[in-house]
């Protein structure tokens, strides 16, 4: 039974209308519809109903039980309760059309499709383990940081949200404070969307958990803080950034989640192809040398300069790398935490770095000229240099260099490879159908790939893996770009911009667009989601 069903009856049988079918009870009163379902004979589609999650489920008292036209129909024993239905659409993305339902009857329903997972409050206390950092372990009674049967129920939150982001693999968790209540994101695949969140009341005892956790000071709301701690998930480690910063309504919390099992330090997992990979691998092998990363924060940057250190990580190399922060530790490896606070910046380290016999050296960031300068020279008298710069795509890291103030012949003899980076979302596995893109999204992919004349275009029509999104998981879009003679002989002439540009592609780079559009055609991501991401 479909909700078109509902609108039909409505609209042929006038405004009191009561209808019944296959256990389904529906009566309109005036522009009011108060639907009543029988859920001892409706059938319900599991796929739809676990898009609600299991918690939502549980604490509203609700089950999804059918989906049509980006609307969720949602059986409830109280249709009323705006904030269950706000919640649900907020977390689920659909509308939401609220009907009646027996409370027994939803009990059950829940029971028979959520009965089967893991209570995760229940268990929480054998599967999560919270340890703090040696640096503030001395400050804290160890008492606080044990999870026993009796725990306060803010630290079985708070743990509860630790486990659901690490289990979803979120990146990040958001906890806002708000007027009336408080509202718990987490960033999955580069997207916020919210989940159960908890009672206004507990939003002094969740900041102040959160921050005993990560070492800082539990009596100053009135500035930024910022802290680590490190839990320990169902036997995996898992490093975890905080910061906190004061609102008109209390503190936000931005945790950042570093999941050492997703870091792949293989380049050929990281969606290069045979060529690309061929072209990465000689750059990273070369004596010396400069390789930079272009790409917006949370591109994925430090994950493929992770792997290119480990590819050329060996016993006869002294690696060094300065970072802000450092985000995962490698064996053997040398890495400096930077502190700008007391001086220990990126020039400084850099300074630093030529006097401890370096054969590799990657500088978190190029930020300014002093940088730049050490970094060029460093290229040039036998080192090889990793680092990343914030520019658009990759042959605009020239006019960047430029307009920083270093000099072109210096450029052209230390720089090597550049590569830009974005990440896109991929379609979900087990939803993946077949569709017509809009004709504006078919023209934009046919300018691009005019020579694409068959393909067959995917799409995530949405489950309860993917959240109801239709992606699930992500992957990199690239582009090379080699600095060849042609490039050199230009920038020492002072013709930069597009002209480097126009060369760099006429020697072989792929832009951006083109790397995604071909992933496009490969049926793995669609055609807005690369545009979202590679179109300017």
């Amino acid at each position: 039974m479909g909700l078109a069903v509902f609108y039909i009856l409505q609209a042929l049988m006038g405004p009191y209308v009561r209808a019944e079918s296959k256990g389904l009870a529906v009566t309109y009163a005036d522009s009011d519809a108060r639907i009543e379902l029988d859920l001892s004979t409706y059938e319900v589609d599991s796929h739809v109903a676990q898009l609600v999650p299991r918690e939502m489920a549980r604490r509203f008292h609700l089950i999804a039980v059918a989906r049509e036209d980006g609307s969720l129909l949602v059986a409830m024993d109280d249709p009323l309760d705006v904030i269950a239905t706000d919640t649900v659409a907020a977390n689920t993305g659909y509308g939401v059309r609220p009907v009646k339902a027996d409370a027994g009857m939803i009990q059950a329903a829940i029971e028979k499709f959520y009965g089967d997972e893991i209570d995760i409050e229940k268990s929480i206390q054998s599967i999560v383990e919270v340890e703090v950092d040696g640096a503030v372990t001395s400050s804290v009674d160890s008492e606080q940081l044990s999870i026993e049967p009796n725990d306060a129920p803010v630290i079985r939150l708070v743990n509860l949200i630790l486990l659901q982001a690490i289990q979803e693999g979120a990146s990040d968790i958001h906890i806002e404070p708000r007027d009336k209540d408080i509202a718990v994101r987490l960033r999955v695949d580069g997207v916020l969307r919210e989940i159960l969140p908890p009672p206004k009341k507990m939003q002094w005892a969740i900041t102040s958990r959160i921050k005993i956790l990560s070492g800082l000071n539990i009596a100053e709301r009135r500035l930024p803080q910022d802290g680590s701690c490190r839990v320990r998930v169902m036997g995996r480690e898992v490093d975890i950034r905080v910061s906190m910063i004061p609102t008109i309504y209390g503190e936000k919390v931005v945790m950042r989640i570093l999941d050492r099992t997703n870091l792949k330090t293989d380049l050929s997992e990281l969606g290069f192809d045979e060529g690309s990979l061929d072209l990465i691998k000689s750059a990273i092998s070369a004596p010396h040398g400069m390789i930079l990363l272009t790409g917006p924060t949370g591109s994925g940057k430090t994950t493929t300069l992770y792997s290119a250190l480990s590819y050329i990580n060996s016993p006869d190399k002294n690696i060094m790398t300065v970072e802000d922060p450092v985000e995962y530790e490698l064996e053997g490896v040398n890495q400096v935490q930077a502190k700008p606070m007391i001086g220990l910046d990126f020039s400084a380290a850099l300074r630093s770095f030529l006097r401890q016999d370096p054969d590799v050296i990657l500088v978190g960031e190029i930020r300014d000229l002093e940088t730049a300068s050490i970094a060029i020279k460093a290229a040039q008298t036998g080192h090889l240099v990793f680092s990343t710069l914030h520019t658009n795509d990759a042959t605009s890291s020239i006019d960047r260099l430029l307009n920083m103030g270093a000099e072109p012949y210096l450029i052209c003899t230390s720089l090597n490879l550049v590569i830009a980076q974005r990440l896109v979302r991929k379609i979900c596995e087990d939803c993946r159908e077949e569709y017509d893109p809009e004709p504006l999204l078919l023209e934009k992919f046919r300018e691009v790939m005019p020579e694409a004349t068959n393909t067959v275009f995917k799409r995530g029509a949405g489950c309860s893996k993917c959240s109801g999104s239709g992606y699930k998981g992500r992957m990199a879009l690239y582009e090379l770009f080699p600095v060849t003679r042609a490039v050199r002989e230009l920038v020492l002439s002072g013709n930069v911009g597009e002209a480097v540009r126009d060369t760099a592609i006429a020697d072989g780079m792929r832009p951006l667009l083109v790397n995604g559009m071909e992933k496009v055609c490969e049926g793995t991501t669609t055609i807005d989601e690369v545009l979202a991401v590679a179109s300017g």
